[in-house]
């Protein structure tokens, strides 16, 4: 028996390892290996069917024609110098990007038209639009440039370096080189030569010989976020398809899997996206391209890595961060209203074996309009052969009753399982460095019936500033602009010594608990010894939000919150006037005096409130009346009576 019990125990321990191993891409297979089980370029023929309707959807590409016959006549416009200028000169970052992406948009939309309709009436704008674009000083875009006067705005075209956009559009490129190439050199043998030439230019040969930030670990000790995989998928796409030279092709896919590993390795097993489920779909989404574009070139040769844990994990974490129909968590930079890519979703829970996942990504499946997505062009390709199968697919929300993130120390909880009804809540720990980051260990987000009633207001637009050394001095960064305390007139840091501590969630049949100690993530001066925050969610009744802390000083504590509803002060109570009910934000009278304040939205930077929140965002202050050094204080959030 002994003996039995050792093998087992050895066997769980084998698939414990396999389930959190290092290396999961590039340590599959030798140089050699890939070069065997890489389909060769003359060999590849990646959606060879593509126009048998059979197999892929005959709306979907009428919708690719109808919409690319608005663009027949279409202006392709070059873009002045000054436009890139307006980065360091305004801070706009719209002006160029507006007229990049459209350009690259109207490409992909006329290449699909024409490979579908196959009348060479789309073959003089493509070949119009592939020469502009080749024409481009640079691919990326100028928020994206370095800082200081060696730029100052505009490309330094001697010296290539790969951003997120410039990626892009090598992806743009190579489909149109590889679906349309023999009605591309029928006309000239130069356009073909010039995609792979550019494309060599300023993507391939930086890639494959500069160090890029995105690629690994950043100097600040930040690990790789969505940039690398989201390149990666198009380095990848774009070096399948252009590459002739096979051995240039091994060295790059092979290269490819050890930057993926860079981004992979250090993502927490739990799977949890610190950047959000807006962003998730830049980050696990787009891991989950490169390995659908490494099974499709390989006779699926990458397929076992669906079968481990922390993929699983990661690709979940889009269901689970739901609150309702419409809203999703959004801590950070998240968009609290991101568009789902159902087709996408579904692929990616067809891959893991996720019933869940398909019902989620088949509910917000919609007839297609025509328009492609802006981005991860590819996915219209896959889109094509999966509409049958989606739209009669069972959907559906699984919507969770109580999520937890050990890693990320993220917990959500709501009144009942697969229901909107009722109190929904989340809450976070974390540190001050995580990615797209704002100052905001021991936020929290309170909803009813779907709907914000205390909420992360989220980011605005982005302008110069959001990356830079003034990110914090956009006020919806900063702590006091969340449901956060600030104390003694101290608001949180940024960086990853300013962290949670003592982090603990339990969750029960009636109730949900969430505990956290903010002390590290203010400043010493603060002097903050201890601020333990509890949060207890009741389910069906209240949330009460506890701090106990312990100052060596004491000169102000105003705790902060924020809502998208008007609200009134009373002497015990904060009303706020929730769609057809009304709710309150109860605490002691002889502790606090409530203020309301409503945020006026007038930067460059509040124009993507307002898109999101319309001119409706409200600060309540709680300040405390006669603060002292040590004390106990509660909150209660509940429908008013």
């Amino acid at each position: 028996m002994k003996k039995i019990f050792v093998i087992a125990f050895l066997i769980l321990s084998n698939f414990s390892f396999c389930q959190n191993q290092a290396d999961l891409l590039s340590g599959k297979y030798s140089k050699e290996e890939l070069t065997k089980i890489l389909i060769p370029v003359k060999d590849w023929k990646p959606f060879a069917d593509i126009t048998n309707t059979e197999l892929t959807d005959r709306e979907m590409f009428e919708a690719f024609v109808k919409s690319a016959e608005k663009y027949i006549d279409y202006e392709w416009p070059y873009i002045p110098a000054t436009k890139s200028l307006l980065i360091e000169r305004t801070g706009d970052r719209d002006e160029y990007q507006n007229i990049s992406f459209q350009k690259r948009r109207v490409l992909g939309t006329m290449v699909l038209a024409e490979v579908y309709e196959n009348k060479g009436r789309f073959i003089d704008p493509i070949i119009n639009g592939i020469w502009s674009i080749c024409e481009e000083s640079w691919w990326g875009v100028p928020a994206h440039l370095p800082r200081g006067k060696e730029y100052g705005g505009l490309m330094d075209v001697s010296e290539p370096f790969v951003d997120l956009f410039a990626a892009e559009t090598a992806t743009y490129l190579s489909w149109a080189y590889y679906f349309l190439g023999d009605q591309l050199d029928a006309v000239s043998p130069q356009i073909r030569k010039r995609i792979y030439y550019e494309t060599n230019r300023r993507i391939f040969e930086p890639l494959m010989n500069k160090h890029h930030g995105w690629m690994g670990y950043s100097t600040d000790g930040s690990r790789p976020n969505n940039w690398n995989p989201w390149i990666c998928s198009n380095w990848l796409n774009s070096v399948l398809l252009l590459e002739q030279d096979e051995i240039k092709r091994v060295n790059h896919v092979y290269k490819i899997l050890d930057v993926l590993d860079e981004f992979l390795n250090p993502y927490p097993q739990d799977g949890g996206c610190d950047e959000g489920p807006g962003y998730w779909g830049a980050a696990a989404a787009s891991l989950f391209d490169n390995l659908a574009l490494l099974n499709l070139a390989t006779n699926n040769s990458f397929s076992y890595i669906f079968s481990d844990l922390k993929i699983k994990n990661m690709a979940q974490f889009i269901y689970k961060a739901q609150i309702s129909e419409k809203y999703f968590l959004n801590f950070a930079d998240a968009d609290p209203q991101p568009e789902m890519d159902a087709e996408m979703i579904y692929r990616f829970g067809k891959a893991i074996d996720d019933t869940d996942m398909k019902k989620f990504g088949a509910f917000y499946h919609k007839d297609f309009s025509g328009e492609i997505y802006s981005f991860h062009f590819f996915r219209n390709i896959f889109s094509l052969y999966l509409q049958d199968e989606i739209k009669s697919s069972e959907k559906g929300l699984p919507l969770p009753e109580s999520v937890w993130y050990p890693d990320l120390q993220v917990m959500m909880a709501r009144d009942k399982k697969g229901s909107t009804d009722g109190f929904f809540v989340a809450a976070k720990g974390g540190n001050n460095n995580e990615s797209h980051n704002h100052n905001d260990i021991g936020n929290y987000v309170v909803y009813y019936d779907g709907l914000p009633l205390l909420i992360d207001v989220g980011r605005g637009t982005y302008t110069l500033k959001t990356f830079s050394d003034q990110r914090y001095t956009i006020w919806f960064n900063c702590s006091d602009y969340h449901n956060i305390p600030s104390i003694n007139g101290f608001t949180q840091q940024p960086g990853a010594e300013y962290k949670s501590k003592n982090v603990t969630y339990k969750n029960a049949e009636k109730s949900a608990t969430f505990s956290l100690d903010l002390s590290e993530a203010y400043p010493k001066v603060a002097g903050v010894t201890k601020w333990k925050r509890t949060l207890n969610f009741n389910r069906g009744k209240n949330i009460v939000i506890t701090d106990e802390f312990d100052l060596t000083k004491i000169e102000s504590i105003t705790q902060h919150f924020m809502t998208c509803y008007p609200c009134e002060a009373n002497k015990s109570e904060v009303i706020i006037h929730y769609p057809d009910q009304n709710f309150k934000i109860g605490f002691n009278k002889n502790l606090f005096n409530a203020e309301v304040e409503k945020v006026k939205l007038e930067s460059m930077e509040d124009q993507g409130i307002i898109q999101k929140w319309g001119d409706n965002i409200y600060r309540i202050n709680l300040i405390m009346t006669n603060p002292t050094k040590k004390g106990i204080v509660k909150i209660e959030i509940k429908e008013s009576d």
